[in-house]
Formats: C-alpha cells, structure tokens, sequence
C-alpha cells in the first residue's frame, strides 16, 4: 500500500483527533494529543499523518521529554506516543511506515534518541530495546519490556542513566 506522509496541518486536527478516538475506543489519545499541541514540548514537524487516497488513515507524535541523570544533569530525548491507524487499515503496515519515516525525520532533525511505552513484540522491530539497558527508568509501573528507547545517534544514552520525565500532559489524560 503506497501511502504519502507528511507534516500534520491546522485543518487535519478535528480528524487527528477523531481517528484517535477510533482506533483507541476512547477519546484520552486524542485529548493527549490536543494537550501536547499546546506545550513547549510539541514539534509541529514531528506530527504525521499518514494519507491514502486523500484520506488521513493514521497519526504519530513524537515530543520532547527530559531525562534526568544520576549525575543532576538533563538530556533532552523524544516521547513516541501516540500513534495510531484507522481501524480497517490496523495491520496492514501504515503503523510501520509512520514509526519508520518518524524516527527519520527525528534523526535528520538532530534529535539523539526516542522512549517508547508500547508493545514488547512491535518495537523492537524498529530497533527500540528495553530502557533499563541503558540505566533509564519511568515513574510509571510498566513491566520492563515495554518501557523501551533506541538511540538515533551513536551513544546519544551513553551517560544518560537516570529519570525519564515525561511532560504533564501523559498526566492528565
């Protein structure tokens, strides 16, 4: 299937937000979403949409975070989270190819490295590994296969070992 992704536009929001509400059975993705739009976290290049047909079928955001070191300082790194596909297109690779062309532009953006919280089986095929590996941590009680980071540049974790802060708005919904 040959899908266009591109940067999300002020008019794609109302259907952002309802595919969300779609392919969650629930509206928290998309009140999420809507939140992190309006933060100092919110990269307008780092929210795509997936387009077939003149339709928008899926959405990811990445969004910066902080990791607070054992040694008091901060790296800066993204949140993946969230994405999401319509619910006839699920599993049919437009969740791939939106997490690959994601993590693209977050490189030739010149961020160093991404956290996910996601599923076990469907990361690591990106390269993401488990967090832990390189001495990162959540606040969040997740079992440690799903709290998960890849480094888009060669040792941008190494030193990093300490606290992922997410922004407030995981939060709220």
């Amino acid at each position: 299937m040959k899908i266009d992704i591109r940067a999300e536009q002020e008019q794609d929001i109302p259907v952002v937000y309802s595919l969300h509400a779609a392919a969650f059975g629930q509206e928290n993705e998309g009140r999420l979403v809507d939140l992190l739009r309006q933060s100092e976290h919110y990269i307008p290049a780092l929210s795509l949409v997936a387009v077939l047909d003149g339709a928008i079928i899926g959405h990811i955001l990445f969004t910066k975070l902080k990791i607070m070191t054992g040694a008091g300082g901060e790296v800066e790194s993204l949140a993946l989270a969230p994405v999401s596909v319509t619910p006839d297109l699920q599993y049919a690779g437009v969740g791939g190819q939106l997490v690959r062309h994601g993590l693209e532009v977050a490189r030739e953006l010149g961020y160093g490295s991404v956290i996910v919280l996601g599923h076990a089986q469907y990361y690591p095929k990106f390269g993401f590994a488990p967090a832990s590996r390189w001495g990162l941590t959540t606040t969040y009680e997740v079992p440690d296969e799903v709290f998960m980071a890849i480094e888009l540049q060669p040792g941008a974790l190494a030193g990093a070992a300490g606290r992922v802060v997410y922004p407030k708005a995981f939060e709220q919904v």
